[in-house]
């Protein structure tokens, strides 16, 4: 019987070589050490996604990572990561990475709120590396994901941060993570965040890059929330370079009676692979991802989740919009999964994207998975142009057309940015759409006399 053996790419081989070289030195032991040789072999066992899988179709990750990066070893401080740092202007606790390595001297680990421990992920491994190696199993969902298995293999830090029960912090919680695009390379970091029950605490992104090198990214950022709790969750990735290449993963595991609202947002993004895992682990819990998407010339951002109602009575909300124009694409591939013993769930799930012109382009494959027969799901997707009336009636009271643009795009993307309950946030979130559509040739920004 011939024994057939499949063909690696470049990429699949460098990886290979890369992990036999820096294992050893990969913080964790005994089960750490395990959960990474048993990711690795089942990442070589499935090599990097492709089309033919349908989860990947839009985004074909081995046709986009010809050559593999080295990993950073030693993230670069250039002044400009200097100058950001002083920029950022969100209240809060901050803790910052650095091309995907914990920089204590930039965050905030002394006079911490009342219940809150944060340390890098290097320490907390050292410190407890079987605790945290069971934090990276991922959902059965996402069990067959090989950028995930890749995530497990290869994470050399970030940071880990818990919250007690009952803790309400009255400032947000801010993960900065700045890459410094010094020279080519591959980032691979996590981060871990466990909310204890009744806990109420807002967690910000923001994911930059600062230099012109373009890298490789697999970041996940995985939340355990506790009976009761209520979390905001914002992500914002921007100012990447254009031929970088990112697969940013969210894992939520969801406790009875608890809630997690999120809005992520991409713009200037490179290519992007947005994917999301969440499961329903306790009844009556409630859950909303929402996000923009602001692609322009040949820029990418694939939205991809799963909702795994695995306990009955949740509620699930899905909101998503794009504007998109050049020769962007956007992807939107939502899937709700209602387990037959998941009886009363209501899911909801939306996608609406514009095009400006017609080389722009956006796929929408909402899926429902419904096993039980006392549920109310449905989903929603359109892909259109700018309402020529909304335009005629703008312009007919004396705007400019580049302005009544303006307006109608910052109005549409503004259901959803104006979601976010922090008011500084908020601000930060649309001063970016506000530059953004600024940027349009010929179009001022909204306001603007």
């Amino acid at each position: 019987m011939a024994i057939i053996t499949p063909l690696k790419t470049a990429a699949e081989q460098q990886l290979a070589e890369q992990f036999a070289n820096i294992k050893a030195e990969l913080p964790g032991a005994g089960a750490m050490r395990k959960l990474r040789e048993d990711a690795f072999a089942g990442f070589e066992a499935k090599g990097l996604p492709h089309r033919r899988l349908e989860s990947w179709r839009y985004t074909d990750l081995r046709n986009l990572v010809r050559e593999a990066m080295p990993l950073v070893r030693r993230p670069a401080r250039p002044q400009a990561i200097a100058d950001r740092l002083a920029l950022q202007t969100i209240a809060g606790r901050r803790f910052v990475t650095i091309d995907g390595v914990f920089s204590a001297d930039d965050s905030d680990l002394t006079g911490l709120p009342e219940g809150v421990r944060a340390r890098s992920l290097a320490e907390a491994l050292a410190e407890s590396s079987d605790e945290i190696a069971a934090a990276f199993t991922p959902p059965e969902v996402a069990r067959d994901d090989s950028a995930l298995m890749l995530n497990a293999a290869f994470a050399q830090d970030g940071v880990v941060i818990e919250i007690a029960d009952g803790a309400e912090l009255d400032q947000p919680i801010v993960l900065l993570a700045l890459g410094s695009g010094a020279s080519e390379a591959s980032i691979v970091s996590r981060a871990l965040i466990k909310i204890g029950a009744g806990a109420k605490v807002t967690v910000v992104e923001l994911q930059e890059s600062v230099g012109a090198a373009p890298v490789q990214v697999n970041h996940a950022t995985s939340f355990v929330i506790g009976e009761g709790a209520e979390v905001e969750h914002v992500r914002m990735v921007s100012r990447q370079r254009a031929e970088t290449v990112q697969v940013q993963s969210l894992l939520v595991e969801l406790g009875g009676h608890a809630s997690f609202d999120s809005v992520v947002v991409a713009v200037n993004c490179g290519v992007l692979r947005q994917q999301s895992f969440l499961r329903y682990g306790g009844e009556h819990s409630r859950a909303a991802l929402r996000g923009i998407n602001l692609l322009r010339k040949q820029e990418h951002s694939d939205v991809t989740l799963v909702m795994d109602h695995a306990a009955a009575h949740g509620e699930s909300r899905e909101l998503f919009k794009s504007i998109i124009e050049g020769e962007g694409t956007g992807v939107f591939q939502g899937k709700v999964v209602v387990r037959q013993h998941s009886q009363k769930t209501d899911g909801s799930m939306k996608s609406h994207a514009l095009l400006l012109n017609d080389g722009a382009t956006m796929f929408n494959k909402p899926e429902l998975e419904i096993f039980a027969d006392d549920v109310v799901c449905g989903h929603g997707a359109t892909v259109a142009q700018i309402d020529g009336e909304q335009l005629f009636y703008l312009m007919a009271r004396g705007l400019p057309r580049p302005q009544a643009e303006a307006l109608v795009l910052a109005a549409f993307v503004g259901e959803v940015s104006d979601m976010v309950s922090d008011e500084g946030v908020r601000e930060i979130v649309a001063r970016e759409i506000d530059c953004w559509l600024g940027q349009r040739e010929g179009a001022p920004k909204p306001g603007a006399a």
